[in-house]
């Protein structure tokens, strides 16, 4: 079930969406750890690439190393604490873009099912009725792609794999997905972080990233 091959990080320069004095938002490609793994050879990650350039580059949120797309860094410890807080708060608008399994019907609609570490088999999540944390996803449909539907996905809670999770569990499993669908049928996860909107962390404004996906 679980890819054992050796972890081959994509080269390249990062690619950043925004900087100012508080925050960075990066396009992650996929493939790449956002954050150090567990052994020498998993350190190189975004977070370590980015504190090359930005040493006080702080991490506020992850994306699983499989998914590609924005995330967004705070400068400092302060920053971070504010940023978190956002996250926690569920006043970020997250929005992402996935190719699923199947024809998605009906077009448009939500999940809502709870979500639990699978702690047999980490790092697998799992839907769990009885201790399961609530979650919620909605889906859009974008366009049918002969067996498989492009879909905009937005979650208004944050559980680990929750995007992943949620499709696999109305039989509509992400594209390249290695831990609950098939990592034959895909070059990669198809799931791409496209959408961050927040308010600044100092100065108020709104703020709304956008990256397009490569798929």
């Amino acid at each position: 079930m679980f890819d054992t091959s050796a972890y081959l990080p994509p080269t390249g320069d990062l690619e950043l969406i925004y900087s100012d004095d508080s925050l960075l938002v990066v396009n992650k490609p996929a493939g790449l750890l956002a954050v150090p793994g567990r052994g020498t050879d998993k350190q190189d990650s975004l977070s370590t690439r980015l504190q090359f350039v930005f040493p006080d580059a702080l991490v506020v949120h992850r994306l699983d190393m499989a998914t590609s797309g924005l995330m967004v860094f705070a400068r400092g410890p302060e920053i971070q604490r504010r940023l978190s807080s956002a996250f926690s708060e569920r006043t970020v608008e997250k929005r992402y873009k996935a190719i699923v399994i199947g024809k998605l019907e009906p077009e448009s609609g939500e999940v809502s099912l709870p979500i639990a570490v699978d702690w047999p088999n980490r790092p697998l999540s799992k839907i769990d009725v009885v201790s399961g944390k609530p979650s919620l996803t909605r889906y859009r449909t974008l366009d049918f792609n002969g067996d498989n539907t492009c879909v905009e996905l937005e979650p208004t809670t944050g559980r680990t794999h929750q995007l992943r999770l949620h499709m696999a569990a109305i039989c509509h499993p992400i594209l390249g997905d290695a831990f609950y669908g098939d990592a034959t049928n895909s070059p990669r996860l198809m799931l791409h972080s496209t959408s961050l909107r927040f308010i600044h962390p100092l100065t108020g404004e709104q703020l709304n990233f956008t990256c397009d996906s490569l798929f």
